[in-house]
């Protein structure tokens, strides 16, 4: 865990882009007018005690216009109270949406930039769970942080004014030794500073266990989270191999590491709660009991008494700022960690692509239209060899079949896309086209049916007839009147269907570059027949590369590259 001052410095550097965004203008003026409204919530707690201070003189002078007075008085602050405090948590509230916004875009698009989201799990790093540390850990990172720097902000003023204010009341008292007696100013304020540190000094040594149990708390209720998700998602393929003991047996394990990170969560929190009630007991009549002797000698009214307890009160609870606020943050301190390890993680991905390394694939544009191969070799993160030395050149409107393990051809389309930068030797990419890349399951986000189908286009499309003959032409005839509809399709739908569905898509894109990794598996091999004669006689002139078990797909090619 990194220290404190280095946790700070890479909490700023972090943060402080989003003050100097495209809004900067707007955010820095509802920050100053936080401040400004914090200002004005001290002044109502200054006059409050000035206003509690003269209610308990007339009840002690049992003066009813006094009281009157101070009942007037009372609803002019209850106003002022409520328009301040409403308005301060609207533009509060509106500061954190607005940061948790700007950080999620921001760590989202580093996190999705050209592959760096698949990249990045083959790195070491405290990385895992990505979804969570953009979903929730940046949710508290963000929002805690405006909480806590607006009750640090409100501890400092509460300190600065009733510390005056105590200063004033506490008056002069004579400490009596022997021989010597020895004048004391402030004595409220010493014994305040004194009572307040202490006190905040010990809440922190007992606390400080709570941030490695939220830590490790937070990081395996995320992994169970994923575990449950990751079941859901591969719900037929476990029902159909009857998997589900198994899975149970995980997602107890997983649990159970829940349960202990629960239990050394408790006994932190168990401590730090015991302290603060006591510590709340305590202030609570502490504060009166130190000045009651005073009052009983008629040095101070019962205003000045009730009003030096309750400036004591807010003196010791500014100073008590950090024992109350620990486990928030612990947790805080814990999530901002988390998404500061994703972006480390990033960020050593990105200089481990751009540092020179020879043993690194490079990706070049050909100056002719075609693709090439030139002594590629691909290994693995490790270093193991995969593919050694292939060296080949594919011409536009050629048709190759890559006699090749699935995995190993995978992995060559992955280098293709820059996905796979493992290895040596060079790629030459076509310079007229992007390549459309079609894997065994093509990806169908959750949505409307017609949306999904045109993924990952940005804008909405349009219904038209291209798409419904394309449908009709692929055996898809069912899913027309469900264009329009909302689900999960990558459940909704059979493998096949969705095989079929991803013709669909690369014969709406008509691209000149298509990349087939078994497209058409799961369809018996006349179907696989028809899947390609129907891809080739739409698109006459695109270049493929495919990978299939098929050997009736071989009459569609008119090479073979083996490697």
């Amino acid at each position: 865990m990194p220290n404190t001052t280095g946790f700070l410095q890479k909490f700023l550097q972090l943060s402080l882009p989003f003050w100097s965004s495209a809004h900067k203008t707007s955010i820095r003026l509802r920050t100053l007018s936080l401040i400004l409204l914090t200002l004005l919530q001290i002044g109502i707690a200054v006059i409050i005690t000035d206003w509690s201070a003269a209610l308990f003189d007339a009840l002690e002078q049992r003066s009813m216009a006094g009281l009157f007075r101070q009942i007037g008085l009372l609803v002019f602050i209850f106003a002022a109270n409520i328009a301040v405090t409403g308005t301060h948590l609207t533009l509060k509230r509106g500061l954190q949406i607005d940061w948790r916004n700007w950080l999620t875009h921001e760590v989202n698009a580093r996190w999705m930039r050209q592959g760096r989201h698949y990249l990045v799990t083959h790195i070491e790093g405290e990385h895992d769970n990505p979804d969570g540390r953009i979903a929730e850990d940046i949710r508290i990172a963000t929002e805690e942080a405006v909480n806590l720097l607006h009750s640090l902000l409100y501890a400092f003023l509460l300190l600065v004014s009733f510390t005056a204010l105590l200063w004033n009341l506490s008056g002069t008292v004579t400490l009596n030794l022997w021989l010597v007696s020895i004048p004391i100013e402030g004595h409220l304020v010493w014994i305040a500073l004194v009572y307040a540190i202490g006190a905040s000094v010990l809440g922190w040594w007992i606390g400080k266990p709570m941030v490695k149990a939220t830590d490790a708390r937070q990081t395996v209720e995320a992994d169970f989270r994923f575990a449950l998700a990751t079941a859901r998602e591969h719900a037929q393929a476990i029902a159909l191999i009857q998997g589900e003991c198994s899975e149970i047996k995980r997602f107890h394990n997983s649990f159970g590491e829940i349960v202990d990170a629960f239990q050394q969560q408790t006994l932190a929190w168990r401590n730090i709660l015991m302290f603060s009630s006591g510590y709340s007991v305590l202030s609570m009549a502490f504060p009166i009991l130190i000045s009651a002797p005073r009052y009983i000698w008629g040095n101070i009214t019962l205003g000045t008494l009730m009003q030096s307890a309750q400036a004591f009160q807010h003196m010791a609870s500014a100073l008590s700022w950090p024992v109350d606020n620990m486990p928030v943050v612990a947790q805080w301190r814990a999530s901002v960690e988390r998404v500061l390890g994703l972006l480390a993680a990033l960020d050593a991905l990105e200089k481990e692509i751009s540092r020179p390394d020879p043993n690194r694939v490079v990706l070049a544009k050909n100056p002719g239209n075609s693709l090439s191969f030139d002594n590629l070799t691909l290994t693995s993160h490790s270093g193991e060899i995969l593919i050694e030395c292939l060296v080949s050149t594919v011409s536009a409107g050629e048709r190759v079949l890559l006699d090749a393990d699935s995995g190993l051809a995978a992995k060559l389309f992955k280098a293709m896309a820059g996905l796979w930068p493992w290895g040596n030797g060079r790629i030459g990419l076509p310079d007229d086209a992007p390549m459309f890349f079609m894997p065994p399951r093509p990806y169908l986000p959750e949505g409307i049916l017609r949306e999904a189908i045109f993924y990952p286009a940005c804008t909405e499309p349009d219904p038209n007839q291209e798409l419904l003959d394309l449908l009709k032409l692929v055996d898809l005839d069912e899913l027309i009147p469900l264009l329009d509809q909302t689900d999960n399709w990558s459940k909704a739908l059979s493998r096949e269907q969705q095989q079929r569905l991803g013709l669909v898509r690369l014969l709406l894109n008509k691209p000149k570059w298509a990349m087939l990794h078994e497209p058409f598996d799961s369809l018996s091999p006349e179907g696989e027949v028809m899947m390609l004669r129907i891809l080739c006689k739409t698109l006459p002139d695109v270049t493929l590369l495919t990978v299939t078990n098929q050997p009736t797909a071989a009459a569609f090619h008119g090479r073979r590259l083996t490697f």
